[in-house]
């Protein structure tokens, strides 16, 4: 090993040490049990995964898997493309292995129903067998007796590394692949550490995985900076949609399926435009209509400032997500669809003002 290598490879067991208390206090001990004992698992993110769902759950392959147990990371969807900067993400299978697990662990949603159509594979297994969901979103009201849901991390990558720490893992293991699938949820679901979700914990925690060799700014440089033009184009056209109600304080745009025809683009290319209406300075709430079919929509929320809750916006539309970042999918025509949520903002500040 380099000397440089020496000195990262110190300032890692460094941090690891330093946090690795807190890891255990965070951690509750019957998951963490409920992980050590089981030794074949299946690892289920939600349908259509971000990097978040995806690093998770291959980030617990990989620490599970230095234990000895066998981990398939099975999902609904296949990965975008943007998130092959995750090195592990070959191991993520669309379908199931024809072993059955003794453990069921879901990461970053609330219920196998978010899992598309594995959730139906997970429903159809044994009732003995252990489910264990971890997850950060504060709509999650899992009643699951092994179930850590945290609404103060930023990311479940950022859980997931603890969990790691507690069970004392090598998050430095396998030449930093590790350290970088953790790091690409972490820093997907706080844009690089700028969101309001960012804690000390938070921040701790990226030292810790850059200390294990995760490159954090090659890894943002690709997430948010590198762009086909394909894509530059499809948000080109549809921030050209821009609108605006409640006086300015509500902005939105809407994607239409022909939208993703006429540039050539894929639906995976439409992330971030949600992100670019909330720059908006004076807008506190900026809303993303998808056309997801004739009669589906899918739509992202941007809260800030005296903004309402984000989840309070998509909950009446059996949406979840965070106070400021949440999202739903409406089983009606887009257009008719941002006529409800956009009236549904508009109840939200009368309700405020009124109280």
């Amino acid at each position: 090993m380099s000397e440089q290598g020496m000195v990262h490879a110190a300032e890692y067991v460094r941090r690891a040490d330093a946090l690795q208390t807190m890891a255990l206090a965070a951690v509750p001990a019957n998951v963490l049990e409920a992980l050590r004992v089981a030794k074949r698992l299946w690892v289920v993110p939600h349908e259509r995964p971000d990097a978040d769902a995806l690093g998770a759950a291959l980030g617990l392959k990989s620490i599970l898997g230095q234990f000895g147990a066998e981990v398939a990371v099975i999902s609904a969807d296949a990965p975008p493309a943007v998130y092959d900067v995750i090195p592990t993400i070959g191991d993520v299978s669309l379908e199931a292995p024809s072993w059955s697990p003794d453990a069921i662990v879901l990461v970053d949603c609330a219920d196998p129903k978010r899992a598309g159509r594995i959730g139906d594979l997970i429903n159809a297994l044994p009732a003995s067998t252990p489910r264990i969901l971890i997850d950060h979103h504060v709509s999650n009201d899992s009643t699951w007796p092994l179930a850590w849901v945290d609404a103060r991390a930023a990311a479940t990558c950022e859980m997931v590394s603890l969990i790691a720490l507690a069970l004392k893992a090598d998050l430095s293991a396998d030449q930093g692949r590790l350290a970088t699938t953790l790091a690409a949820g972490v820093i997907m679901d706080t844009a690089t550490f700028q969101h309001g979700n960012t804690t000390p914990r938070t921040l701790e925690v990226g030292g810790l995985l850059l200390a294990a060799g995760a490159p954090i700014s090659e890894i943002s440089r690709k997430i948010y900076r590198s762009k086909p033009l394909a894509q530059v184009q499809l948000h080109a056209r549809v921030l050209a949609s821009l609108k605006s109600t409640d006086g300015g304080r509500t902005v939105f745009a809407t994607m239409m399926l022909a939208d993703l025809t006429e540039t050539g683009a894929t639906l995976e290319m439409s992330e971030g435009i949600v992100d670019a209406l909330a720059q908006v300075s004076e807008a506190d709430v900026a809303i993303f209509f998808k056309e997801d079919g004739p009669t589906t929509a899918r739509i992202s929320v941007r809260t800030k400032g005296e903004g309402p809750d984000a989840t309070a916006v998509v909950g009446s539309f059996g949406g979840g997500g965070h106070a400021r970042a949440a999202g739903a999918t409406i089983e009606r025509p887009v257009n008719e669809a941002a006529t409800l949520v956009l009236a549904r903002v508009t109840e939200l500040r009368a309700h405020a003002v009124a109280g």
